[in-house]
This record gives C-alpha cells, sequence and structure tokens, in this order.
C-alpha cells in the first residue's frame, strides 16, 4: 500500500498494530508506530493502547509512561480506561504495584473511572507482592462499587491470607464471597482447608468440604488426600477410611500419598495388621510405593519391635530398586538399639555409609541412645566427637542419652560435669536433660549434689518442672532425710507447684516401704486437703504398704472404700492381697482370689507368677507347672520369669531334665531368655554336675548379645571346685 501510494488510514494501522500485539511481535509494533508518526498521521485510542501494551511487554516504562502523555497531551483523542489497565498490567507484572496504584489513583484527574479489569488486575499484583491489607481495601473498594471479582483475584487474595496465617479470615472471605455468587477456584478451596487442618482445625476444614460439594465443586485426589492425612494425623482412621470409600464412590482415584497418609496413620496406633492390608491395596490398584510407604511401614514395625517384618520390607526395597533414604536407615538403625542389638545397628550404620545415605542428628541420636542403654559411653561420646566433625549440630535429643548413659553406669558426677561443660559451651539444655541428671545423683545417694546441680540449673535459666522436684523428692526420701524432704517441699510451693499424684504416692510408697504408715496416712490425708483426690495407683501403694505390715483387715476396708468411689482396683491392687496370701503360705485363699480375678478378666502375667511362685515355694510344682498350662488357655502368655521360677525349682530340687525342658520349651515359644535365666539354669547345671552344659549355656547368652555377669561366673567356678574337689578325693 504504501509503495502504491494508497492512502493510509489510522484504522489500518490500528487493525494491524493489535493484531501484532496478539502474537506478541512488539517490536514490530514499535516500528510500524514510528512509521506511522512519519506519515503524519495522528494515532487513536487503539493505536496508543497497543504501543503502550507493547512498551510494558518490553519492559520499557518510560517509553510507555511517555506515550500515556501524548495521549492526554492530544486534544482529539479520547480517553480510554483500556489504555490505563494496559499500564497498570504490566507495572504489576514487573511488582511496581505502587506505580501501578497511583496510575488507578490519578484516573478520576482525568475523567475516568477504574473498572472491573483494573481492580482485579491490581488485586492480584498486590496478593503478588503480599501486600495484603492494600489488596484487602481494594477488594472492598472493588465490591462497595458494586464490580465482580474475578476467580483468579478471589483465589489469589485467598491464597495470600492463608500464607499469612490468617486462616479464619480466608475462611470467612470464602463464605461472604459465596453471598455475592461467586464461589473461588478449587485450587483455593483446597489450599484454605490445608491450612485449617495444618492449624489443628479439623472441624472448620471439614465445613468447608461440605460446603464446597453444596456449591457444585466437585473435589479432587488433592481435596481428599489433605482431609484424609489430617484425620490420620489426629488418630481418627474410621473417618479417614470413610473418605476413602467416598473417593471411589466419586470415581477420584487415590494416588499412593493417599495410601501412605492411612498406612502413617494405622503405624502410630500400632494397628499393623490394617497397615499391612493399605500396602497390599497399593500393589492390587497398580500404584507404585515410594521410598516413604516403605519408610512408614518399617517404622511401625520397628516400634513394635517387629524387626522381621521390618527387614523383610528393607530387603524387598532393594528388590524392586526403591532406594532407602536417612528416615528409612534410622528408623532400622532405632529399632535394633531399642532391641538392644548394637552390633546390628553398627553394621546397618556402615552399610547406610557404604550407598552413600547420609546420617543426620537423628541417626546420631539413636546410635547414641542404643549404646547408651547398654552402658557403653565410650562408643557413644565417639558418636557424639563424628557427628560435630560432620558439622551435624547435636542437640537436647543427643544429650539426654549421654546424661542418662554415665548415670546408668554409676558416673552421675561425670554427667554433672558433662552438662556443666555444655553450658560453659552455651549448649542450651531442658529440663528433661537436668532431670536426667538430677535422678542420677539421687540414685547414687548425692541428694546434696542433686540441690547444688539444680540451683545452678535453676539460675542458668533452665525451666524448672514438677518433674524436677519429684526427682528431689525421690533422693530426698531414699535417703530419709526428713529435713532436705522439708525444704524441697517448701521451695516447691514457694515457686507455685503444688504434688501431683505421683508425687505424692511417690511419697507414701517411700513411707509405706519403710514401715511408717502413720506418715503415709498423714500425706493420703495431705493429698486430700489439697484437693488432689487419691487415684488407683495411690490407693494400691497404700494397700500394699497395708498387707505387708500385716494389716490385711485395714487394706481390705480401703479396697472396699475404693469400689465405692471412681478408684477401681486394678490388678495390681488385687495383686497386693494375692502376693500377701501365698507369702503367708493360704494357696486355697489365694486360688479363691485368682479366680475371681479371672472372671473380672483381671488376671495377668504378673499374677500367675505370683502363683506359680507361691506353690513352687511349698514344693507343690504339678500344681505351678498346670498354672502355666492354664495361662495359654486363658489367653495370658508366660513371660521368662514364668519359666524361670519353676527352671530353678526343678534345678534346686535336683530334676535338671525337666528344668532343660522347660527350658527348650520357653525357647520353642519365642521367649528370649534374660540374664537371670541363663544364671539360673547354669547354677542349676553347675550343682547337678552338668558343667559343659553350663559351659555351653554361657557361650550361647554371650552370643546372644546377653552379657555374663559376677553370679555367672561364681557358679562356674563353684561348678568347677566341686568337679576337682571329687576327682582329688575331697
Amino acid at each position: 500500500m504504501i509503495e502504491k501510494d494508497f492512502f493510509l488510514e489510522v484504522r489500518t494501522f490500528s487493525a494491524v498494530l493489535s493484531a501484532l500485539v496478539k502474537i506478541k511481535k512488539f517490536d514490530v509494533v514499535l516500528s510500524l508506530f514510528d512509521e506511522m508518526v512519519k506519515f503524519g498521521l495522528k494515532p487513536d485510542v487503539y493505536v496508543y493502547t497497543a504501543v503502550v501494551r507493547s512498551f510494558c511487554e518490553m519492559k520499557d516504562f518510560v517509553g510507555a509512561t511517555k506515550i500515556v502523555e501524548e495521549m492526554e497531551n492530544d486534544g482529539g483523542c479520547e480517553l480510554s480506561i483500556v489504555t490505563y489497565n494496559n499500564l497498570i498490567h504490566g507495572l504489576c507484572k514487573e511488582r511496581r504495584v505502587f506505580e501501578a496504584v497511583e496510575v488507578k489513583n490519578l484516573l478520576s484527574v482525568k475523567k475516568l473511572k477504574a473498572d472491573v479489569v483494573t481492580y482485579c488486575t491490581l488485586v492480584l499484583g498486590l496478593c503478588k507482592v503480599e501486600e495484603m491489607e492494600i489488596a484487602l481495601d481494594m477488594m472492598d473498594e472493588m465490591i462497595g462499587l458494586g464490580f465482580v471479582p474475578s476467580e483468579a483475584s478471589c483465589s489469589a487474595l485467598v491464597e495470600l491470607l492463608r500464607r499469612k496465617g490468617m486462616i479464619l479470615d480466608a475462611f470467612f472471605m470464602v463464605e461472604n464471597l459465596v453471598k455475592l455468587k461467586l464461589i473461588p477456584t478449587l485450587f483455593s478451596y483446597n489450599a484454605l482447608m490445608n491450612s485449617l487442618c495444618k492449624c489443628g482445625k479439623l472441624d472448620e476444614a471439614v465445613s468447608l468440604f461440605t460446603k464446597m460439594k453444596e456449591r457444585g465443586l466437585y473435589a479432587n485426589d488433592v481435596t481428599y488426600s489433605i482431609l484424609i492425612d489430617s484425620y490420620c494425623k489426629n488418630g481418627k482412621m474410621d473417618e479417614a477410611f470413610d473418605l476413602l470409600h467416598q473417593m471411589a464412590e466419586g470415581n477420584v482415584k487415590a494416588t499412593v500419598y493417599t495410601y501412605n497418609s492411612l498406612i502413617n496413620g494405622y503405624c502410630k496406633l500400632g494397628r499393623m495388621r490394617e497397615a499391612g492390608s493399605l500396602f497390599s491395596m497399593i500393589n492390587s490398584q497398580g500404584l507404585e510405593p515410594t521410598v516413604v510407604t516403605y519408610t512408614t511401614l518399617i517404622s511401625g514395625y520397628c516400634r513394635e519391635e517387629d524387626l522381621g517384618n521390618a527387614f523383610r520390607l528393607y530387603h524387598e526395597m532393594s528388590g524392586r530398586s526403591i532406594p532407602p533414604n536417612t528416615h528409612t536407615f534410622t528408623a532400622l538403625i532405632g529399632g535394633l538399639g531399642r532391641a538392644e542389638m548394637m552390633t546390628e545397628a553398627n553394621n546397618l550404620f556402615n552399610e547406610m555409609l557404604e550407598q552413600n545415605v547420609i546420617p543426620n542428628e537423628v541417626t546420631y541420636n539413636v546410635l547414641i541412645d542404643g549404646h547408651c542403654r547398654l552402658g557403653n559411653t565410650v562408643k557413644a561420646f565417639e558418636l557424639l566427637r563424628e557427628m560435630t566433625e560432620k558439622g551435624i549440630v547435636p542437640d537436647t535429643y543427643t544429650y539426654r542419652p549421654l546424661i542418662t548413659g554415665l548415670c546408668l553406669t554409676g558416673r552421675a558426677s561425670e554427667a554433672r560435669e558433662f552438662v556443666d561443660n555444655l553450658h560453659r559451651g552455651n549448649q542450651n539444655l531442658n529440663e528433661i536433660c537436668l532431670t536426667e541428671l538430677l535422678h542420677g545423683l539421687c540414685k547414687e545417694g548425692k541428694l546434696r549434689e542433686a540441690l547444688n546441680a539444680f540451683k545452678e540449673m535453676a539460675e542458668r535459666g533452665v525451666d524448672i518442672d514438677l518433674v524436677s522436684y519429684g526427682v528431689l523428692i525421690y533422693g530426698a526420701l531414699k535417703q530419709r532425710d526428713t529435713m532436705n524432704l522439708s525444704l524441697i517441699l517448701k521451695e516447691m510451693y514457694k515457686r507455685g507447684f503444688k504434688p501431683d499424684h505421683v508425687v505424692y504416692t511417690s511419697m507414701i510408697d517411700a513411707y509405706c516401704n519403710s514401715g511408717n504408715l502413720e506418715e503415709a496416712f498423714k500425706l493420703w490425708d495431705k493429698m486430700m486437703d489439697d484437693g488432689c483426690t487419691p487415684n488407683v495407683v495411690t490407693c494400691t501403694v497404700l494397700i500394699n504398704g497395708l498387707c505387708k505390715a500385716g494389716f490385711v483387715d485395714k487394706a481390705e476396708l480401703l479396697c472396699k472404700g475404693m469400689l465405692a468411689s471412681e478408684s477401681i482396683p486394678n490388678e495390681v491392687t488385687y495383686g497386693c492381697f494375692l502376693d500377701n496370701l501365698t507369702k503367708e503360705g493360704h494357696m486355697e485363699k489365694a486360688l479363691e482370689l485368682h479366680k475371681s480375678m479371672l472372671r473380672g478378666c483381671l488376671a495377668n502375667t504378673v499374677t500367675y507368677n505370683i502363683l506359680i511362685r507361691g506353690f513352687c515355694k511349698l514344693g507343690r510344682m504339678c500344681e505351678a507347672s498346670e498354672l502355666l498350662t492354664e495361662m495359654i488357655d486363658h489367653g495370658v502368655f508366660p513371660d521368662c520369669i514364668s519359666h524361670s521360677i519353676l527352671i530353678y525349682e526343678y534345678c534346686r530340687s535336683g530334676k535338671l531334665h525337666e528344668a532343660l525342658k522347660l527350658w527348650n520349651l520357653m525357647l520353642t515359644r519365642d521367649i528370649k531368655p534374660d540374664r537371670l535365666a541363663y544364671n539360673l539354669l547354669i547354677y542349676g547345671c553347675c550343682i547337678n554336675g552338668e558343667l559343659t552344659k553350663a559351659s555351653e549355656l554361657r557361650d550361647e547368652m554371650t552370643r546372644k548379645g546377653v552379657l555374663p555377669n559376677l553370679v555367672t561366673y561364681k557358679s562356674l567356678n563353684y561348678g568347677t571346685c566341686s568337679i576337682n574337689s571329687s576327682f582329688g578325693g575331697g
């Protein structure tokens, strides 16, 4: 047209420029605009708008502003809000929202009014830079003018409120928007429900979910996953499972993440059968389990001390090419530590390093805890040094087992020195660490040192709690130090603490054990005066004290009083009477009580063991043996003690064959013998001249990680000396 000298109209340029903007050829728009000016054509509002848009897209706001000024100075051009909206959009896109707001505020000077696009653009821009207050004001202003905000602007504002922690404000905003017949997007609902769940407002999230469905918005897999996860975290597994069924009914396919939440919920409750069933469902649904799925199940099995299933899954992961992560190894190492299998735990830790999986502070913490449980503080402190060298920062969960481990091995003073060094190094310890230290010192009879440590910790700003006072009270009672006991109680009351059930019960128990029932009953009265009603444990402690002192009639009266109150006697309470009857040799009365306990479903392994011991003491081995069988018939499982009582009596009466037979029966029942059980059988073998068998048992216990002690070697020495004496004619 130019080459042929056709007359070019403004509308021709306007049409071409608008089309070029649509295909984002912004540089060509500006080039053609320059051509137009050369031709001496006067731009119209559409041309100006296209040029402003192009300058904004090319982030040249100086050029955009110049064009707007030209347009305003062009007396023949009618101004349009569209042009300004383009400038506002460009500024907001580049986060220059305050300049954009200023453009909107000056519109009235130009005799223009902001429209719904202006407001929605500004709300989106303000939300982008998290200017929440101005965004809310802009939204209110828009609604006040009768404009209906876009879903995008509503969603952005709801999301911003959610991120700022203003969950209820976001919730009410959704409600208000519904009244305007404007429903935010599903994303907003999901985001808001997620925040409500994270803040513990599950009921509000469920309410929003219900209203969402009523308003015609269909929940997707994300919606369901959010609620299912929250239900699981709150232990509401039935409700979570109902939602899984709702998903199926609504043809919403559950993802592996939904199943992971359910598996985690069941694992935390120790319901491993249900968790295992869900794992099978993952496979049957054609979904692929993730490392999280396996790790969650492994953690659950480890907590339930089912290491067999935990390691089965660990090996299954390798078979499916799912590499274990730090959390997987940490869960397994923790499980081995709790089972006191530290050799295996160390081997697995090395395997973890070989697979280039980086341990974190929790991994080291569970390893340290495991070694401290076995009293191996040397290895535990080596691990502490190793983790700090690797730049892993220890925390209170690291220090607590180390303090406990030192105290466990009779080195409470070293534990105190360790705590002092930590404080000098500005390491903050909590009241739990302090309590462990106090308990260790009190256990060793170092009450004065414990009181000094307590005072120093309080001065260092460690939060003192009732448990700390309880430990000091235990220490004073152990030492029978009534003066310090009085001072501790006085200090406790001064700090605003009152003894609770635990503290009162421990004091009453201490006086009962020392035979001072008069003081025990004084404390009972004081407890009542303090408004701390004695519970079943307190009552049982006092009943036990009365039985031991021979006041069985008074114990029975107290027990009857319990029946009339809310503190219903339990198996431990009745066990006190059972223990007294068996010690006095009243086995027929003991059996009558036992039958009553069976009817009330109160009989357990401990009460059966009391009866077995009573019959063994009287040499009535047949009846004791029958009880062992009866236990299983009544669904009560015998433990190591149940078998050990009988094994000892068989050994003592020269029936080693019966003892070994019972030992093998115990092993077939998958009951692990402890050190006492081994020592009893080793002693039995030695006194019956079976020294080879005794040595075999000593080797077996060592192999199984049960360390022999002085009693073990004394028995073996006794057996060796007896045989040598026999050969020497001694």
